[in-house]
């Protein structure tokens, strides 16, 4: 089984040198050895978006320079390009640039395509991939966990302990869980002059009526964040120390890139009690691991950096 940068890696090549094969999803995934259920769920998590309609987006876009460029009737460039009707491929081009294809090529009019996807040499990790930056608004929510303060050179290390054990024993305490296959790992409270923050392993509720004893409950208010997404060849109770700490000295440099139009606020209070400051959080949908790759997710909040 290829590691998680290659195999993102080679479907996006293989999509573009078959792109007038009308390559599909159940052939990708038989190249691979993947189902195409589970080549969905991959390419869905890494690029937000589904891989059957990046295939024929690509599709179409490709075909607008032969439009342009040949003297090939619609016919000819539409089951060269995968359609097998001319009218499949007018009804699909409509949709995707609002406009026909005989209008585009008498009136030459400016349209947005869909380039290709790439991966960049700074996305490959060891055993995994990272996709992103992109910027979300994250709703407001609530967790329940149990609370641990740790200090920075024990992070890494430490949160993935404290997380597995909480997965493992402790969340069964909690009630009216609203994502039970859900795991949230919320930072909070950095303290520079202690070189420590607080980690809080937990899941999301509905409300913090119903705190058990022993347990701690946040709220992460409504935020404009900047999102990362990992895939990892392993389990998601692996993601130990050397793993995430590469993962995240690959996202410090995106805070660190003077081009970057955000800043990351390392102390975003939360509204119910100024007193604790939320840092980041990642989220791992436990549902989603099928015996091969592990899906996380990583949040921080931002704010547009203001120009000198």
């Amino acid at each position: 089984m290829l590691k998680p940068y290659d195999l993102l890696e080679s479907v996006l090549t293989q999509i573009e040198l078959n792109i007038k094969e009308g390559i599909n999803v159940d052939e990708l995934a038989d190249n691979f050895s993947l189902s195409s259920a589970h080549l969905r769920r991959l390419f869905r998590f890494a690029f937000k978006q589904p891989i059957s309609k990046y295939i024929r987006s690509r599709r179409l876009s490709a075909s607008l320079e032969e439009l342009l460029n040949s003297d090939f009737s619609v016919l000819d460039i539409a089951l060269d390009y995968g359609f097998e009707f001319e009218q499949s491929y007018i009804r699909a081009f409509k949709k995707e640039f609002g406009i026909t294809p005989g209008s585009f090529r008498r009136n030459e009019k400016i349209i947005k395509i869909t380039p290709p996807l790439h991966l960049f040499e700074w996305s490959k990790l060891n055993e995994g991939a990272l996709t992103g930056p992109e910027f979300v608004i994250v709703p407001k929510f609530h967790i329940i966990g149990k609370l641990h303060q740790i200090s920075w050179k024990d992070l890494s290390t430490k949160a993935q302990e404290t997380g597995v054990h909480f997965w493992e024993k402790e969340r069964f305490s909690i009630k009216r869980i609203v994502e039970p296959d859900v795991y949230i790992g919320l930072t909070r409270n950095l303290n520079w002059d202690n070189h420590c923050s607080e980690y809080l392993p937990s899941v999301q509720v509905e409300n913090l009526k119903n705190i058990p004893k022993g347990f701690c409950g946040e709220t992460f208010d409504t935020s404009l964040c900047v999102t990362f997404r990992y895939i990892g060849q392993h389990h998601y109770m692996e993601i130990n120390g050397d793993r995430a700490t590469s993962m995240y000295d690959e996202i410090e440099k995106f805070f660190n890139d003077e081009r970057a139009g955000y800043t990351h606020i390392h102390n975003t209070c939360n509204p119910n009690n100024t007193n604790q400051r939320i840092n980041h959080f990642e989220r791992i949908d436990t549902s989603l691991y099928d015996g091969t790759y592990c899906l996380m997710e990583w949040f921080a909040p931002i704010r547009e950096k203001t120009a000198k």
